[in-house]
């Protein structure tokens, strides 16, 4: 182990101490991706590797002046240890891709003559990969990250109905799966564009919440932040899909930041392999501590003209489920949405409980929209959410809920939810949306134009 070790680590402090207090405008060491991924029978390299990429790292504290670099190399080809022996053909059985010489040698000077980032003002300071294909070093040692799933999701435990399973990975954090029926769902079944299910975007946010809540059960999943709608997730056909949705856990402060990505697989005409596609991005952040409670200006009644949920969904495209909106009407420079109630079962089995409250957050993204197509002609999909939050507990409240929108600048709106007292039960911040492009019949444009104009 010393041979090994002590090569990097004594080259290294030896180095360092002769410098004493010389001022250092950047360092470069050599690692390997065997320190980052680890290694069978390399132990000592990854760890003494692992200890260059470490002191590296805190050169953001203790050396601020120091830009300090790491490069992980994979492999290289044509020179170096690597290339002796039986070596290259044991890479390539591994599903390790070799660095070519002239690549890694330019990849010094493009890493140190890269502008600066991160928290350094001399430029980069930490660590950097540098690999192709890695193969079997960077798979998975265990399908289920070693950790049983019934320790994830036990049996005893009602998990909503985005988590069917869950698993622990090294790379991805945890990963949850489930199986939509759109014939079984209403969410799915309700929500069709041009007669094709598509998934609501705020279960996606509540599948970012049910797996972050695998995580930490005992917080409280007081926000889902920075929603990135990227692309619709279809179910052609009215086939079931199965949802992946990875979570990777980050302090923040007293707080926990789950990183989320929900991605599904299709197999296109042709294909051997299936497209895999991130259709949606965001994280969820968790406390300790419930959110504060919150107030608003109470609702005003329609003084003008209301537009009703019939008149709503001859050009919104939502099924029963998904018709939140009761009537809608303008109130000074906000889209007012009444919550319709009752509703029918967002899905089933209905008794699964939910850690949003989706259809709330849905009439808002309605109110907003409402007010688009009734000031601008214009019919809209949801885009990004910069946060979307559950003040109250849903199975507290009772009463009347009402959503009111603002459109804060073009296409980017604020929207609240209030009970009949002006209680906040839950708001909506930085909600922007893109364009659909579909036209709006003349008699229903009337009837937008005179609730929310003028």
């Amino acid at each position: 182990f010393d041979l090994v070790f002590d090569v990097k680590s004594d080259g290294w402090f030896n180095v360092f101490h002769a410098a004493q207090d010389m001022p250092i405008g950047a360092t470069v060491v050599f690692s390997s991706v065997a320190g980052r991924f680890g290694n069978q029978g390399q132990t000592d390299y990854a760890a003494a590797n692992d200890l260059l990429c470490k002191i590296t790292s805190n050169f953001r504290r203790t050396r601020p002046d120091t830009r300090g670099l790491a490069l992980d190399w994979t492999a290289w080809g044509g020179i170096g240890m690597a290339t002796r022996g039986s070596i290259p053909k044991i890479m390539e059985m591994a599903g390790v891709q070799m660095l070519p010489p002239e690549a890694g040698v330019a990849w010094i000077r493009c890493e140190l003559t890269a502008d600066g980032v991160g928290s350094s003002p001399v430029g980069p300071v930490g660590e950097v990969i540098v690999a192709g294909e890695l193969g079997l070093m960077a798979a998975e040692y265990d399908e289920r990250g070693g950790v049983d799933g019934a320790v994830l999701v036990p049996d005893d435990v009602d998990c909503g109905p985005m988590v069917d399973s869950a698993r622990l990975s090294v790379h991805d954090g945890i990963v949850a799966t489930t199986t939509l029926d759109p014939t079984e769902q209403p969410f799915l079944d309700d929500h069709r564009i041009d007669d094709i299910p598509v998934l609501p975007g705020v279960m996606g946010m509540e599948a970012f919440a049910e797996t972050a809540r695998l995580l930490a059960p005992d917080r409280s999943s007081i926000a889902v932040e920075d929603v990135t709608f990227a692309a619709p997730l279809k179910f052609y056909r009215d086939e079931p899909r199965t949802l992946t949705v990875s979570a990777k856990l980050r302090p923040d402060g007293d707080d926990l930041v789950a990183h989320c990505e929900l991605a599904a697989e299709r197999m296109l005409p042709g294909s051997e392999v299936p497209q895999r596609t991130v259709h949606f991005t965001g994280r969820v952040r968790l406390s300790k501590e419930a959110p504060e409670g919150q107030t608003a200006d109470e609702i005003d009644d329609p003084s003008g003209p209301e537009l009703a949920a019939d008149r709503v969904y001859s050009f919104y495209f939502h099924g029963p489920a998904y018709q939140v909106v009761d009537t809608a009407w303008r109130s000074g420079d906000t889209a007012v949405a009444s919550l319709a109630d009752p509703l029918p079962d967002n899905h089933a089995p209905a008794d699964r409980p939910l850690t949003t409250a989706p259809r709330w957050i849905e009439l808002c993204f309605q109110a907003a929209g409402l007010w688009q197509a009734g000031r601008d002609d214009q019919l809209a999909l949801p885009s990004h959410v910069g946060r979307a939050q559950l003040v109250v507990d849903p199975t507290a409240v009772t009463g009347r809920l009402h959503a009111r929108a603002r459109e804060v600048e073009p296409g980017t709106f604020d929207c609240v939810v209030v009970d009949d007292g002006g209680q906040v039960v839950a708001r909506l911040d930085e909600y922007r949306t893109i364009p659909l492009p579909a036209p709006i019949a003349e008699d229903v444009a009337a009837d937008l134009h005179a609730a929310f104009r003028e």
